[in-house]
C-alpha cells in the first residue's frame, strides 16, 4: 500500500492565494477526494466547519477561500473523505468489556481455549471469576472429544480451573459455556429446571455439559460479582471509544443500554466527555423502564453526543447456538425450532410503550419465525400503516425470513438493520442450519429486501464481530467466505448501496439524516478518512483499504500516524 502522508497544521496565510473570508474556518479538509453522499453534490475536494457544522462543501479553490490563521488544516495527501461511519447495531460497552476478557475468536479448537484459560488461571487468585469471548463451535479445525451436538464438554475445562470459577460467552453472545465451579456456585445440577427462555443443555444422563443458551446464562451471571463500579464503567467507555475511533466509526447506535448505563452516559455527554456520538436502546424489561421513559428520553444532549431514543427487545436467539427461533425444525437438530426468549405480550406491551412515549421499536429477531411474529407485532400495534412508516421502527439482524415475509419490510417500513459480516462469518455453516432451500431464499437476503423498499441499515454486530465497518463493506458487496466463495451472490449489494447502509441510510434509521450521514452545510462535521475510494479500488483491493483518520465535531480524534 503507498504510503499516505497526513498532517494537521496550522495554516499560514500567506500559503494561498485567495484572501480568507471575513469570518474564517474553524477546521479545513483539502488535498484530497471527498464522497459526500449528497447526490446533488456526490464529490467535492474538500470542506470547512465552523464549530462542530459543516460551514461549505465545494472545490480546492472555494475551501482555501474559508481558510485563516488560526484555521486547522487536515491535508489529505490523496486520501479520501466519507462522512463519518455509522455503527447501526453493535454493544457499545460490550465492546470496552472484551478488550479486558480473554479472547476467545481466533481459538482453532477447544483444546486452544481449556490452554487460554489454563494460563489465565495461573495469573488470578482462586476463586477470581475468568471471563472470556468468542469460541464457536463451528468454528474450530475438529469436533471436541467428548461433545454433544458438536459443543463441548465441560470436564477439560474444569479440570484445569477447579478453584476458579469460569465464564466463556459464545461468539453470538447467546450462549455460554461454564465450568463445573461456576455451576457449583449458580446451584446448577441435574435436578435445576431450565428457565423461561433459556436451556442447560444436558447429556443423556441428564447432567449439564457446561453450556447454557439464551436466559439460562443468567443463572450464572447472576452470581457472579457486581462490576458496575463508576470506575469500570469509566474504563469501558475509554476502550470502546479508543476501538471505534480507530476504525473510522463517529457515531454508534448502542443494541442493548440499562438505565443506569443510559444516565451514566448522560451524564458524560453534557460533561463534554464523549469523544463519538452514541443512540441508545434501552433494554430492561418494561416494568423497570416503563416508569422512566419520559424522563430519560433525549434527543442530542451534549450537543449531538447522545440520544436516547430506542427500546430493545431479544424475541430469539441466535443461529449458531441453536436458538434462533424458525418456523421448521432446525436441519441439523431436527428436535428443536430454536427459543422464543420474549413473551409475545411483553412484546406488545413493548411496542405500547414505544409508541406512547416517542421512542422506536427495535427487535432482534434472527429466525424466521422470529421475524414473522416481530412484523406481527408491529402491524398489529398501528390501525394505520402510514402510522408505522413514520416511526421507523426496527428488526435488528433480519437474518433469516421466510420468501412471504420479505415483501412485508417495505410494506410496513419497517428498517432491516443488517450485519453484513455475520453473512461471510457464518455461511459455511447456516446450509447445515437450516438447509439449502431455506439457505438460498431467506438468508442474508439484502437485495430482496432493498427490492421490497426496505431500507437497510447496516452495523457490525461487535464484539460478536470486529468492530470493523470495512470488513462490513467488504462483506456488502462480495458476500464472500474465507473459502473464497460467495454466499448466494445475488443478494449482494452494489458499493453505493453499502456505504448509504453505513452513512445516510443508518443516520435515517435512527431520525438523524438532517444532522449527519452525508457531508453537507449545517451537518456535523463528522469524516471518516481512508487510503483509497471505497467506489473504485479493484475488489481485490478492497482489504487493502485502511482508516487514516477520524474526525468528530470538527476535531481529528484519530490519526493511524500517532
Amino acid at each position: 500500500m503507498r504510503k499516505i502522508t497526513l498532517f494537521i497544521a496550522i495554516a499560514l496565510l500567506p500559503l494561498f492565494a485567495c484572501s480568507p473570508p471575513i469570518d474564517p474556518a474553524d477546521f479545513v479538509i483539502l488535498g484530497g477526494t471527498v464522497i459526500t453522499m449528497n447526490s446533488a453534490q456526490p464529490y467535492a475536494e474538500g470542506l470547512a466547519a465552523r464549530g462542530q457544522r459543516i460551514l461549505a462543501v465545494g472545490s480546492e479553490d472555494e475551501i482555501r477561500a474559508f481558510v485563516g490563521p488560526e484555521t486547522e488544516v487536515l491535508n489529505l495527501d490523496g486520501a479520501v473523505a466519507y462522512p463519518g461511519f455509522i455503527d447501526a447495531h453493535a454493544h457499545f460497552l460490550a465492546v470496552g468489556k472484551a478488550t479486558m476478557e480473554l479472547n476467545l475468536r481466533e481459538a482453532e479448537s477447544w483444546a486452544d481455549i481449556v490452554d487460554l484459560v489454563a494460563e489465565a488461571v495461573d495469573t488470578v487468585e482462586p476463586g477470581t471469576w475468568i471471563r472470556g469471548r468468542g469460541w464457536h463451535q463451528e468454528k474450530w479445525l475438529a469436533t471436541p472429544e467428548p461433545s454433544l451436538g458438536g459443543l463441548p464438554v465441560h470436564n477439560a475445562l474444569s479440570a484445569v480451573s477447579q478453584a476458579t470459577p469460569v465464564f466463556l460467552t459464545h461468539a453470538s453472545g447467546h450462549a455460554a459455556m461454564v465450568n463445573a465451579k461456576a455451576m457449583e456456585l449458580a446451584w446448577i445440577d441435574r435436578y435445576t429446571p431450565d428457565p423461561p427462555g433459556g436451556e442447560i443443555v444436558r447429556d443423556a444422563e441428564g447432567s449439564a455439559i457446561g453450556v447454557l443458551r439464551e436466559r439460562a446464562e443468567e443463572l450464572v451471571t447472576n452470581v457472579m460479582p457486581n462490576e458496575d463500579s463508576e470506575k469500570f464503567f469509566r474504563r469501558r467507555v475509554e476502550y470502546a471509544t479508543r476501538e471505534c475511533l480507530s476504525k473510522g466509526i463517529t457515531s454508534f447506535q448502542d443494541a442493548a443500554s440499562t438505565l443506569i448505563e443510559a444516565r451514566r452516559l448522560r451524564a458524560m455527554a453534557e460533561a463534554g466527555k464523549l469523544e463519538l456520538r452514541l443512540w441508545l436502546m434501552l433494554s430492561e424489561p418494561n416494568e423497570i423502564i416503563g416508569p422512566e421513559l419520559d424522563r430519560v428520553r433525549v434527543v442530542g444532549a451534549g450537543d449531538g453526543f447522545l440520544t436516547i431514543r430506542g427500546i430493545k427487545r431479544f424475541i430469539d436467539g441466535a443461529l449458531g447456538s441453536h436458538g434462533a427461533w424458525l418456523l421448521e425444525p432446525y436441519a441439523d437438530l431436527p428436535t428443536t425450532t430454536g427459543l422464543n426468549t420474549e413473551n409475545l405480550e411483553a412484546m406488545k406491551e413493548s411496542a405500547r410503550l414505544a409508541d406512547a412515549h416517542g421512542f422506536q421499536f427495535c427487535v432482534h429477531a434472527i429466525g424466521d419465525r422470529a421475524n414473522r411474529e416481530t412484523l406481527n407485532v408491529f402491524e398489529a400495534t398501528f390501525a394505520d400503516r402510514s402510522k408505522l412508516r413514520e416511526m421507523r421502527w426496527r428488526i435488528e439482524h433480519a437474518q433469516h425470513l421466510h420468501i412471504d415475509d420479505i415483501p412485508r419490510f417495505g410494506e410496513l417500513g419497517v428498517i432491516a438493520s443488517i450485519q453484513p459480516v455475520h453473512c461471510t462469518s457464518d455461511g459455511p455453516w447456516v446450509p447445515q442450519r437450516l438447509g439449502e432451500d431455506r439457505s438460498r431464499e431467506g438468508a442474508y437476503v439484502w437485495r430482496s429486501l432493498l427490492d421490497s423498499g426496505a431500507h437497510l441499515a447496516a452495523g457490525t454486530d461487535a464484539p460478536v464481530e470486529d468492530i470493523d465497518p470495512l470488513a462490513t463493506f467488504r462483506a456488502a458487496v462480495t458476500r464472500l467466505k474465507d473459502d473464497g466463495l460467495a454466499f448466494y451472490p445475488g443478494q449482494c449489494l452494489t458499493r453505493e448501496e453499502a456505504l448509504r447502509a453505513m452513512t445516510l441510510d443508518a443516520a435515517w434509521a435512527a431520525f438523524e439524516e438532517d444532522e449527519k450521514g452525508s457531508l453537507e452545510v449545517g451537518k456535523f462535521a463528522d469524516v471518516t478518512i481512508l487510503s483509497g475510494n471505497l467506489l473504485e479500488v479493484p475488489l481485490e483491493s478492497l482489504a487493502k483499504v485502511r482508516v487514516i483518520s477520524t474526525v468528530v465535531g470538527g476535531q481529528v480524534r484519530f490519526t493511524a500516524q500517532d
